[in-house]
């Protein structure tokens, strides 16, 4: 996976019936777009630092909001 600043992570829900998470990449670690992103959640707007799963994906700003 790779993220920059600006892009959004979509955390799936494992479970049905919970909503997925959606967070602004706001912090990128490494150059080349690796993990761990900085990460403010749109649910609460907490920020935390974030190292994704295999239920997570990156999108870009255009994709989710056009």
């Amino acid at each position: 996976m790779k993220a920059q600043v600006g892009d959004w992570i979509v955390v799936e829900s494992p479970h049905v019936g919970e909503p997925r998470r959606i967070g602004l990449v706001i912090g990128v670690e490494q150059a080349d777009g690796a993990p761990p992103y900085t990460v403010r959640w749109t649910e609460d707007d907490h920020e935390s630092l974030f190292f994704p799963g295999p239920e997570a994906h990156v999108e870009k700003p255009e994709a989710l909001f056009p």
